[in-house]
């Protein structure tokens, strides 16, 4: 479960990028995170795997306040967190498997566990037959479900993903979506931020809209409710 208590964020050029933002999600929930640009979305979703920390207030994660983690606590937070990035951030010149691989390689798992997990988990996405391909070989959409891979080999409690579709085609974002689905099926948490409002209205979930800085619409089975 995600909580936010009285969470404020202001950069040091002056910005409030979040206003006082309160919220509860709890496990197993499928959310979009919408609003315009600048409205705090990439602010909100950070505090998640403790990218950035409140300027005031508390954000929990399971019942642990993470803001005040230390530094050498916050890999054990993320081992349960998955983040998937717009931009993918794959490795260009590592393989398919080596990329997804390189999740657990970090935290020191036994090579026979490694293999299973990244053979199971390229399954899951698509891209088995794929598995020495390097990330230049790929389409868009499939580097996509690389870092899907790569985010939930560990099998972690939530998934974050930033616009994971906005560099994506129709067809290609609605492949992207069944695997969320898919994903979402088996108990983990997605909060997914996005631009989309085919995705949004057609795969109805729970909605929290933001604007300047607040939560302004918290939904469920929510609509996009913003000019495409």
């Amino acid at each position: 479960m995600i909580e936010m208590k009285e969470v404020f964020k202001v950069y040091k050029n002056g910005v409030t990028a979040l206003n006082g933002v309160d919220v509860t999600i709890n496990q197993g929930d499928f959310v979009y995170v919408v609003g315009p640009s600048g409205a705090g979305k990439t602010s909100f979703i950070k505090m998640m795997y403790r990218e950035e920390v409140p300027s005031r207030g508390n954000v929990y994660i399971n019942g642990v306040e993470i803001g005040g983690l230390k530094k050498k606590e916050i890999p054990y937070l993320r081992r349960d967190v998955g983040v998937i990035f717009q931009d993918f951030k794959l490795l260009p010149r590592k393989s398919v498997y080596e990329n997804v691989a390189f999740a657990l390689e970090v935290i020191e798992e036994n090579s026979k566990k490694i293999r299973r997990q990244v053979m199971k988990v390229l399954e899951q996405v698509g891209l088995k037959h794929k598995a020495r391909f390097i990330p230049a070989q790929l389409s868009g959409g499939e580097q996509q479900r690389v870092a899907i891979a790569r985010a939930i080999i560990n099998n972690p409690k939530l998934v974050i993903a930033d616009e994971p579709t906005g560099n994506l085609d129709p067809e290609t974002s609605w492949e992207i979506m069944r695997i969320f689905e898919d994903i979402n099926s088996k108990g983990t948490t997605i909060i997914m931020a996005t631009h989309s409002q085919d995705i949004v209205n057609q795969l109805k979930k729970r909605v929290i809209a933001m604007e300047k800085g607040q939560i302004v619409r918290d939904e469920h089975r929510g609509e996009y409710g913003y000019e495409a």
